[in-house]
């Protein structure tokens, strides 16, 4: 009887132990939660391993589209060569939405990637790596870029999609959701941005800015999406900084992250992403 007792006592408390508790965390430069570096593990162990929903070897496939200050809906084409020393990019143009060409970007395409992506510039870098693909109708690719996202059991926070057109979205708030999830939680955090990001086509600043951010979940109800009908969280966002205000709403669906993202942009234009798939 007294080692049944035993046993029991020595069984119960191990999958609780092994639950990461607040000491497990440590707070960044940016305010973001992140998981505290454990040197005995690899990198995917410390960030990649516990990831629930942005796993490595998922796609996150997203259709989008940008609405202008009379209503109309575009997508993001190919747009003029730009030479840069010796080779060549291309700029972007925004094309009718009933009316994409095959050089239209058609999907963003997210995909978590393994190890350390930034290990040469960044070796204490502290997030899961993503890649983002923009693939037009022709199945190539407009171009790519990689960032990171963070999840763990404190928040989630994604880099938003920031190539071509695309960054215009640094200087609105991020995808967020912070614990406790419920309605009339409340958190803030800030960001300084570069004048890099400046575009006559949204707004030219010079110097740096401070985005101040202010988040709140303010809803949880089932929505229609790509994925079925799911249900979700409601956050409502807004960065404001000397050259204005941008906002988010964005929807999170426990099992499959941010399914829609209603960005209000920096000129009072709206760009709108929406997850199609996962695969």
């Amino acid at each position: 009887m007294k080692t049944q007792i035993i046993t029991l006592f020595l069984i119960i408390p191990i999958p609780l132990f092994s639950q990461k508790t607040e000491k497990d965390f440590i707070t960044d430069d940016d305010g973001i939660t992140v998981e505290k570096l454990n040197t005995t593990l690899s990198y995917d162990d410390n960030y990649n391993k516990d990831n629930k929903i942005y796993k490595i070897g998922r796609r996150f496939i997203y259709s989008y589209y940008y609405e202008n200050h009379d209503g109309k809906k575009f997508l993001v084409g190919k747009g003029e060569p730009i030479k840069q020393q010796d080779y060549f990019i291309h700029d972007w143009k925004f094309i009718p939405i009933d009316s994409p060409t095959e050089e239209t970007v058609k999907n963003i395409i997210l995909k978590p990637v393994t190890g350390n992506i930034f290990k040469n510039l960044l070796p204490d870098y502290n997030q899961t790596g993503i890649s983002y693909e923009y693939v037009m109708g022709n199945n190539l690719s407009l171009n790519s870029e990689t960032t990171g996202v963070v999840e763990n059991e404190m928040n989630i926070w994604l880099h938003p999609p920031r190539s071509n057109f695309f960054e215009i979205l640094e200087i609105n708030p991020f995808p967020y959701i912070k614990a406790p999830y419920q309605m009339g939680n409340k958190w803030k955090w800030k960001l300084e941005i570069g004048d890099g990001w400046s575009d006559k086509r949204w707004k030219e600043w010079k110097g740096g800015i401070e985005n101040s951010y202010e988040y709140e979940i303010t809803d949880r109800k089932n929505i229609s999406t790509k994925l079925g009908n799911l249900d979700c969280y409601v956050i409502t966002a807004k960065a404001t900084s000397r050259i204005g205000e941008t906002g988010l709403i964005s929807y999170f669906s426990p099992d499959f992250g941010f399914v829609k993202l209603e960005y209000k942009n920096i000129d009072g234009t709206k760009t709108v992403l929406e997850l199609e798939k996962i695969e």
